[in-house]
């Protein structure tokens, strides 16, 4: 791979004296994450740009349907909920993810330690059950590398653990646009954890419903998810995750701007085409955690999966008449398996050291078939049938990455965190649907990075960190990116190669009474960015022309006061700009980078007693959004606010929750999130206007 030109560590230092400012010491922050495949730290020591929002925060007066509804709070990360059900969230975190026109691209996402992010970088987060969630960690900057591909960034979900005593739940939700949820959860433990047989369990369910905001958004989830867990030994303990998730939604696609100013609820194309997605989604993990001795940790992951999905598309019938087209219905049938393996070990060369080597494989199979959209009766066209077969394919991606980890205790104030991973891919396709004029569009391709990252951390007092840190990330392509060649020949584009980047950042983390207020500079300099080429016979091709920089402010504040009362801020400036040019026509040198805001604000008050009256409310502010590598088209800036509030009843073994919440409560007009680069100019999805909902939770302790 082609090494990125990274900038001098020093064009930071003029930067920094906005950090160095001296903080008061509060409480003992004990909240524990993992920062990278190695060990877990408080949030304060990490040299990292991380945030954790708990379960219990998601939860309180939401739907608890999208992660859009509470993670507006965490710096640099950009969530922008499309209205549709079909194409899932659009997430990126310090721009990397905002070209993504569909799924999660340039993040890694597991939930308790599975891969929500399939080897070849897509995920998604429809597997995600906020009702079980215990916490969510979002990892931003150089360390997120040592995840592997797609890595700019990390969410990290973790289920509750059940403990005693024993529970059940039963919840409701109600919203506008005819939304409901409904769901029912038990978790519970058989002793305390410390013995050898002790058992603990989570089990959740879920069913939601809405017609949907626009023409042609209704939706349909249900989801279940499990975590079981047994202590086998004084040393050992098994734990089973299980997931299911079902989906099917209808798809009002994008709309050009004139017609989302004129009716923004309209979906014109969608009852034409019938467009709808259906996702079925199967899973299972095992986790077997073991302490050799006082030194050393053992860790085995494995987990395996299957995913289906069809998705039928807005494309008429003239592009398909095209023999290479590869019609307008998607069929994929997806079996997917991986396996974690990680040893740690604590002692000391001279210095206290510790050293996490470890081990991940990941395979994904993949069927793809394309269909036509429509059926022909005498020449007229029904569309939103599934046609003709027009693409059979069978996909294999695997991945290969050892790696490791050090941490280095220095001295009493000062830590070195060293880490590499060195990351091998392999897609390899078979085309299976060879007809004149559609070629042999088999191939393979292999790429191959070595991924390091480094920090160093000074505590300048028990209640103030500041480091630096550095890191190597790369993406490569997607399957869909890989399919078809610039030139229109037949085969896999095997010129094609992975993004990479380097990153560099400065961080404070401080301690103010009861709360944390972090500061993050950063600088990350991409080359080889993947971009569309041009669309030959319907079919998009993609080549290597993007160099990108992006540099950016991230500010956070999270303070409990008056022992019932939070607040928490989060402010984020970045200029991400192209520093080559990658348009058809003009010069994109300069421009902004697509799909990112500039500018990102969120305030948010609460009062949370543990029982009685609670409520809150929240500010958020998002800057105007380029819809296309040229600048000329865009999303204006936008600020709304919201209302929450609720009583909840505590009467010995029952807690009864009763809440209610007002969204956009100004009723502004604005556009939810940008479809990048679309062809047709239907850049623009709409957010609903002033909306609402109410719910009840209710719940039951065994003593």
């Amino acid at each position: 791979m082609k090494k990125t030109t990274s900038s001098p560590c020093a064009r930071f230092t003029l930067l920094i004296s906005p950090l160095l400012l001296p903080f008061i010491a509060g409480a003992q922050e004990t909240l524990v994450v993992s920062a990278a495949p190695q060990a877990a730290l408080p949030v304060l020591d990490m040299p990292a740009a991380v945030n954790v929002v708990y379960g219990d925060d998601m939860r309180r007066a939401t739907p608890r349907v999208n992660l859009s509804e509470s993670l507006h709070g965490i710096p640099g990360l950009q969530v922008q909920n499309r209205q549709n059900y079909a194409q899932d969230l659009q997430l990126s975190i310090r721009g990397f993810g905002a070209r993504s026109t569909y799924g999660v691209r340039g993040i890694r996402l597991y939930v308790d330690g599975i891969p929500a992010t399939m080897p070849d970088g897509q995920g998604q987060t429809s597997n995600i059950d906020i009702n079980s969630a215990d916490a969510i960690s979002v990892l931003r900057g150089p360390f997120s590398a040592l995840y592997g591909n797609a890595s700019g960034g990390i969410i990290d979900v973790k289920t509750q653990a059940g403990r005693q005593p024993n529970s059940l739940e039963a919840g409701t939700w109600y919203g506008s646009f005819g939304s409901w949820r409904n769901e029912a959860k038990a978790s519970g433990a058989t002793g305390d954890g410390t013995q050898a047989g002790d058992m603990n369990y989570t089990l959740s369910a879920s069913r939601f419903t809405t017609h949907g905001f626009r023409e042609r958004s209704s939706a349909r989830k249900n989801l279940g998810n499990a975590r079981l867990g047994i202590k086998l030994d004084n040393a050992a303990k098994l734990t089973l995750i299980l997931n299911s998730v079902d989906i099917a939604a209808a798809d009002p696609g994008g709309l050009g701007y004139q017609e989302w100013r004129a009716a923004s609820r309209q979906a014109p194309r969608a009852a034409k085409y019938n467009t709808r997605k259906t996702i079925g989604q199967r899973q299972m993990g095992l986790r077997y955690d073991r302490q050799i001795s006082k030194r050393d940790d053992f860790s085995l992951s494995t987990w395996v999966g299957q995913r289906a999905t069809t998705q039928y598309q807005s494309i008429p019938q003239a592009p398909q008449r095209n023999p290479g087209h590869a019609g307008g219905v998607i069929s994929l049938a997806r079996r997917y398996q991986g396996i974690d393996a990680r040893w740690t070990h604590r002692g000391e060369l001279g210095v206290p050291v510790s050293v996490t080597g470890g081990l991940d494989v990941e395979t994904l199979n993949e069927k793809r078939e394309g269909y036509e959209n429509y059926i022909s009766n005498d020449t007229v066209p029904t569309f939103g049938k599934k046609g003709k077969l027009r693409r059979n394919e069978r996909n294999l991606i695997w991945n290969l990455d050892p790696y490791l980890q050090t941490s280095w205790q220095l001295a009493r104030t000062l830590t070195f965190d060293a880490g590499a991973r060195y990351s091998a891919i392999r897609f390899d396709s078979n085309d299976h649907y060879i007809t004149p004029g559609n070629g042999d569009d088999s191939g393979a391709v292999h790429y191959r990075a070595w991924l390091p990252a480094g920090a160093l951390k000074y505590a300048a007092t028990d209640a103030w960190n500041l480091y630096v840190t550095g890191g190597r990330g790369f993406e490569t392509p997607t399957f869909n990116e890989l399919s078809y060649r610039d030139d229109g020949t037949s085969g896999l584009n095997t010129a094609l190669k992975p993004s990479d980047s380097t990153t560099w950042e400065i961080g404070s983390k401080s301690r103010i009474g009861n709360g944390l207020f972090t500061a993050a500079l950063f600088q990350t300099d991409t080359d080889n960015d993947i971009v569309v080429s041009r669309n030959i016979g319907g079919r998009s091709t993609y080549k290597n022309a993007g160099v990108t920089r992006r540099r950016g402010v991230e500010l956070g504040l999270e303070q409990r006061f008056a022992d019932n009362g939070q607040v928490t801020l989060a402010w984020t400036r970045l200029d991400a700009i192209w520093r080559s040019n990658v348009c058809q026509r003009g010069d994109c040198n300069g421009k902004r980078i697509p799909g990112i805001a500039r500018s990102m604000g969120f305030v948010s008050l609460a009062w949370v007693p543990e029982a009685g009256w609670y409520a809150g409310a929240s500010l958020r502010y998002t800057g105007s959004v380029e819809a296309n590598d040229a600048n000329t088209a865009r999303a204006p800036s936008y600020t709304t606010a919201g209302l929450n509030t609720g009583y909840k009843w505590l009467h010995k073994a029952w807690t009864f929750d009763l809440f209610s919440h007002i969204d956009n409560l100004f009723d502004k007009i604005y556009a939810g999130s940008v479809i990048v680069n679309e062809g047709n100019g239907r850049y623009y999805e709409p957010a609903p206007g002033r909306h609402y909902g109410i719910g009840a939770t209710v719940s039951y302790q065994f003593e």
